[in-house]
């Protein structure tokens, strides 16, 4: 390892490179979030206004500016297109991958450094989330930042970055930074580091850098900005469903093991060993374990789930996994490592099966479906095979080969199998061809995002059967010529003289066109 030193790392960012920007603009934006944040800054720059947020012509206060900002940043660079909606994404999560592995290095060693990148750089949430037009590896840059920058005394820098969080997702960027911190002083009883944190000076930091943008929006908007973004998005989401589905308590179990995959493996004797067996290192492995467990008992608490919520875990889960992979080649001498092995041709295997039962639902998934089975499956057995025999350095390096292949055949062979089915961008094309650019233009919320996005029409908002704005039965039901976009399960519940006064211009999957006149 000291000859490669030099060279690693010029690997970790290729290997990181490659994962995050392989195919990035290669599939269309998927609905419904993907089309929300590239409209957005698609709409600042149409207004000429960066400091408003807005969807459809009208103000949109879901999320503060800063993945808009960089977006706008980059339809100016790259165009309006579907790798400069996702370009941040991708370059932020290369940027967290490198930064990673500089701390790394630096709290522990070079090893422990590019394992932990690399770890990173290969689990599935991260360079899946990495590759999408979303915000989510925006914050979770801004969050890792800061955690490491005040985990390496580098306060002021802490300061900044968590302001910047605060502009990429709200309050979080805040509370997620103190909550850690607290437990961090209370389970070590280092109150006295706080003097050194200069926090008068820090509070001014951070208001410089965050708050702006907020003080501007209220003196705009006023109160309406300040209950819906804090008291909806933010309050309300915390203590009600947004999805009842998702309300279950274990919910983001299997996508922790998932979402981590295939460090999944090996996780848990990583997160035993950083608390028992971690010497001069233990406080920062300590750190790290608050970090990662704090955001998954948050998120556990929070009523409104989705699966991206957890990805701030996964960078302290990332350092202390790489720390003992680090450590167990360094040692190179016959461990008790049996778990690791074992975990992961289980999981591979667990993993395989549900790609292919998953493809009998979806026939166009076959092909990748298969693909992805047999490099999950022999990833995991080559994997294994060098664990039994004590090569971990070996098994390592097969698995992030095996992640790099699968990110080959994800973006090319299993996305565009599902796009038919995620996007609207080819119904937009129909619409543009058939919509007469007068007639109302009604659309289902879930396409809406998308079709405004590849069609400039904003339409009006229905969803059926929902009650939330405008119902379907009920707009077809209205005198006039009219256009509906809507999917397949919205058109089956109509009403049977409903559907016999619409004709079906046009269907991709199970996305619609109808027209009712002439």
């Amino acid at each position: 390892m000291r000859n490669g030193n030099k060279y690693m790392f010029w690997i970790v960012a290729l290997v990181a490179a490659f994962l995050l920007f392989f195919h990035l603009g290669g599939i269309p934006l998927l609905d419904p979030d993907e089309p929300v944040y590239a409209e957005t800054p698609k709409e600042m720059i149409a207004f000429q206004d960066l400091v408003s947020p807005r969807i459809y012509g009208e103000y949109w206060y879901d999320k503060p500016p800063l993945y808009y900002w960089l977006v706008a940043g980059a339809f100016q660079i790259f165009g309006v297109n579907e790798f400069a909606a996702r370009f941040p994404s991708a370059f932020l999560g290369l940027f967290t991958v490198m930064y990673v592995y500089q701390v790394g290095k630096r709290l522990f060693n070079e090893r422990a450094g590019a394992c932990a990148a690399l770890i990173l750089a290969t689990s599935i949430e991260f360079f899946y989330l990495g590759k999408a037009a979303v915000t989510d590896i925006t914050l979770n840059f801004c969050l890792t930042v800061a955690l490491l920058s005040f985990l390496e005394k580098r306060y002021y820098l802490f300061y900044v970055f968590a302001g910047l969080a605060t502009l990429a997702k709200g309050p979080v960027g805040i509370l997620f930074p103190g909550a850690i911190l607290f437990l961090y002083f209370l389970f070590t009883r280092k109150w006295r580091q706080l003097q050194e944190m200069k926090i008068p000076l820090g509070i001014l930091i951070y208001a410089i850098t965050a708050l702006p943008w907020y003080v501007a929006m209220y003196a705009i908007h006023g109160n309406p900005f300040i209950e819906t973004f804090i008291g909806f998005h933010n309050i309300t989401r915390f203590t009600n469903p947004e999805h009842a589905a998702g309300v279950l308590w274990y919910y983001f179990i299997p996508v922790l093991i998932l979402g981590f995959f295939p460090w999944t493996a090996v996780m848990a004797q990583s997160v035993w060993a950083s608390l028992r067996k971690s010497g001069r290192d233990f406080n920062s492995l300590l750190f790290l374990n608050i970090w990662a467990w704090f955001i998954f008992v948050f998120f556990t608490i929070s009523r409104t789930k989705l699966v991206s919520y957890i990805l701030p875990m996964f960078v302290p889960l990332a350092m202390i996994t790489g720390w003992y992979v680090a450590t167990l080649i360094e040692r190179q001498s016959r461990l008790k490592i049996r778990s690791w092995p074992v975990a992961l041709v289980i999981l591979a295997g667990l993993f395989a099966t549900g790609l292919i039962v998953g493809s009998k639902e979806m026939p166009d998934l076959t092909a990748g479906a298969y693909a992805a089975a047999g490099v999950f499956s022999l990833m995991a057995i080559a994997a294994a095979y060098s664990l039994w025999k004590n090569k971990v350095a070996a098994a390592l390096g097969i698995q992030i080969v095996g992640m790099a292949v699968f990110v080959v055949i994800l973006m090319t062979m299993l996305f565009p199998a599902v796009t038919p089915v995620f996007s609207a961008k080819a119904i937009a094309e129909d619409v543009k061809l058939h919509y007469d650019g007068k007639s109302p233009l009604y659309v289902v919320k879930f396409l809406r995002p998308g079709l405004s996005f590849y069609s400039d029409l904003y339409g009006i908002e229905v969803e059926s059967n929902w009650g939330e704005t405008l119902l379907l039965d009920d707009v077809v039901k209205l005198e006039g010529k009219a256009y509906y976009v809507v999917r397949q399960s919205h058109y089956d519940r109509l009403a049977d003289e409903n559907k016999q006064s619409v004709t079906i211009l046009a269907q991709r999957a199970d996305r619609i066109l109808l027209l009712k006149g002439r």
